[in-house]
């Protein structure tokens, strides 16, 4: 009887809403005999359909009593789960995870003695392209395809520099709008000789200017003995060249010295050191509180709302594999005083915790607002209406050809279990799911209760699939062992203090980590790796191709899987080709970037 109530409540709701077009409802004969979603065969089904409904009612109530909303780990973002059910998940999670890393962690002890005896053996650092020892040969178990083509010997040009903003870590950069107020000045002089003709003003006015700022970093504790600036930059799009360049960097600490590409080449250098420091640090926290918070509140959400049966259900617990590992890891060996991040990082531990506060209710932790197009759309790196378009933004080319991929699986994927599209009004676990997520979760910018539209759902559950398969490994995984963190050019730390004056620098070494540290921040750096998940099925390419997720005989779905799992491979074969034109240059930058290979990085949130 509460089954067949709640369904009357919402069919009253949606034949009464005269401003929704498909809100009619069909009759519970039409219901009965849609095609194919009542098979019996099938192993997830929607309640309407189910011929069990008390069991998954029963269900439901054993799940909001056994999954509770716990207190936050590593600073205040979301809710981590706790509870009958809850604290057994998060152990099996755990176990997965260490079980996943057991492979890597040895790997790593032992390629990192084979590389400092090769250090050593030729007279330790002493020079910038001395780093390069560090990887020559090395690191061959747990990073088998090396550094990112150009990492070494490319980084001292601007324009590797600046194209890493949008590609390696393309969250941070934002185009200035005309209106905004500049944060800081720069003078005409400067500007003139490396954009002729124009001024900061000017090119500010044609939409011409960007902005990558790290200031916030100046408050955070640092760990004694190293040093950090907390830099904003100025990027520019060149008239001439229509080249996306650096223009100025400002440290914001200390002397706070602003260094443009016409200083002394040793001082410009290192201000981009100082830049990428503070980068580096931003994208490993900004992914934890983006990727990982936030798809644990809207996959607690589901626990609480969904049955095991329901398609919706299905799909989140697929891409959340071991999803609820990762933050207790990082509370006890990453985060913890004194672990990993302590031993390599500038910032400490406790500035992870206040990034990931701060910045989880301003930016990481929106959900819509970050959808993969709205978020590069409203920082004017696409389609920008008050400026002329990048020559090149290599993290929107691949990444959108995965994204399209993504919304046609889900797509297809929930039109086999939602033949109608107005079923998602009779959905009454959905739509108690999408109030919890908002409601209970806590989840920021999630879509409103009820849910209405057909493209709204559709849009949800392909940025759950982007934040897992996508987002997460554009700046965790194996980006950072092979270029985001590959020294000398991207160190986590200076072991000097930043001068006063410029064109005071004699050399950059002392600034740079000595062997033993340099060591270190690699091979914390590699254990974010997963080598081992092309052989195991555990990459992008097999997203939706496990065969529970499979089970049940619903051939549409089957289809989907295979075409996405086609689109992948093309996919990885087009990064996999990229190669340098007669410029030097892949995709307008003098690196290869191949971060979002669907071959080589994992479908879930590995790290």
């Amino acid at each position: 009887m509460r089954v067949l109530a709640s369904w009357l409540l919402v069919y009253i709701w949606t034949t009464t809403i005269s401003a929704l077009p498909r809100v009619r409802s069909p009759s519970y004969q039409q219901r009965l005999s849609l095609p194919a979603v009542q098979d019996s065969q099938r192993k997830y089904v929607l309640p309407v359909f189910d011929h069990k409904p008390s069991d998954r009612v029963d269900e439901i109530k054993r799940n909001r009593k056994g999954y509770l909303y716990g207190a936050s780990l590593i600073g205040n973002t979301s809710y981590f789960p706790t509870g009958d059910l809850g604290d057994p998940m998060v152990k099996e999670h755990v176990d997965l995870w260490y079980r996943d890393a057991a492979w890597v962690s040895q790997k790593v002890a032992e390629e990192y003695q084979s590389a400092a005896a090769t250090v050593s053996s030729c007279g330790g650092l002493q020079n910038l392209s001395s780093f390069s020892l560090l990887y020559d040969n090395q690191w061959e178990a747990t990073q088998p395809d090396g550094l990112a083509i150009g990492a070494q010997t490319n980084y001292s040009q601007d324009l590797f520099f600046s194209m890493e903003r949008l590609s390696v870590n393309p969250y941070v950069v934002k185009r200035l709008h005309p209106t905004q107020e500049l944060p800081f000045m720069i003078n005409d002089t400067i500007v003139a000789r490396l954009a002729p003709g124009w001024t900061l003003e000017t090119l500010h006015a044609c939409g011409r200017l960007f902005l990558a700022d790290h200031s916030y970093q100046a408050k955070y504790p640092r760990v004694g003995g190293k040093y950090s600036s907390a830099c904003s930059a100025y990027f520019y799009i060149n008239p001439a060249t229509r080249d996306f360049l650096p223009l100025a960097i400002k440290t914001n600490v200390g002397s706070d010295l602003t260094y443009t590409p016409l200083d002394e080449a040793d001082d410009w250098l290192l201000a981009k050191m100082m830049f990428n420091m503070n980068d580096l640090f931003h994208g490993q926290i900004f992914h934890l509180a983006n990727s990982h918070a936030v798809m644990e509140a809207v996959f607690q959400a589901a626990l609480r709302t969904l049955s095991t049966v329901h398609p919706i259900r299905a799909f989140l617990d697929r891409i959340m594999y071991q999803a609820f590992a990762i933050r207790p890891v990082g509370e006890d060996v990453l985060f913890n005083p004194g672990g990993f991040f302590d031993q390599s990082f500038a910032l400490s531990n406790e500035a992870v915790r206040r990034f990931a506060t701060e910045h989880y209710p301003l930016s990481a932790g929106v959900f819509q607002s970050n959808y993969f197009h709205q978020d590069l759309v409203a920082r004017g790196l696409v389609n920008c209406t008050y400026g002329p378009a990048l020559a090149s933004v290599p993290f929107y080319d691949d990444g959108n050809a995965i994204v399209s991929s993504l919304r046609r699986f889900t797509d297809a994927y929930l039109r086999a279990y939602y033949p109608r599209e107005n079923l998602i009004f009779l959905d009454t676990e959905l739509q108690d799911w999408i109030s919890e997520a908002a409601n209970g979760a806590k989840v920021l910018d999630f879509p409103p209760s009820p849910l209405v539209s057909w493209d709204v759902l559709v849009s949800i559950l392909t940025h759950a699939a982007f934040l897992t398969g996508i987002s997460h490994h554009a700046l965790n995984s194996g980006t950072p062992a092979s270029i985001s963190g590959v020294l000398p050019f991207h160190p986590a730390a200076f072991y000097a203090p930043l001068p006063t004056t410029k064109g005071s620098i004699t050399s950059l070494m002392p600034f740079l980590p000595n062997m033993t540290d340099a060591l270190n921040q690699i091979a914390l750096l590699i254990r974010f790796n997963r080598p081992q998940l092309e052989a195991s099925d555990g990459n992008l390419v097999h997203m939706f191709s496990s065969s529970k997720f499979l089970a049940g005989g619903c051939s549409a779905v089957a289809h989907a899987a295979r075409l996405f799992q086609a689109e992948m491979l093309e996919v990885s074969r087009q990064i996999q080709s990229k190669a340098f034109d007669h410029n030097g240059l892949a995709q307008g930058m003098p690196f290869i970037w191949r971060s979002l290979d669907p071959s080589k990085i994992a479908f879930f949130l590995s790290v």
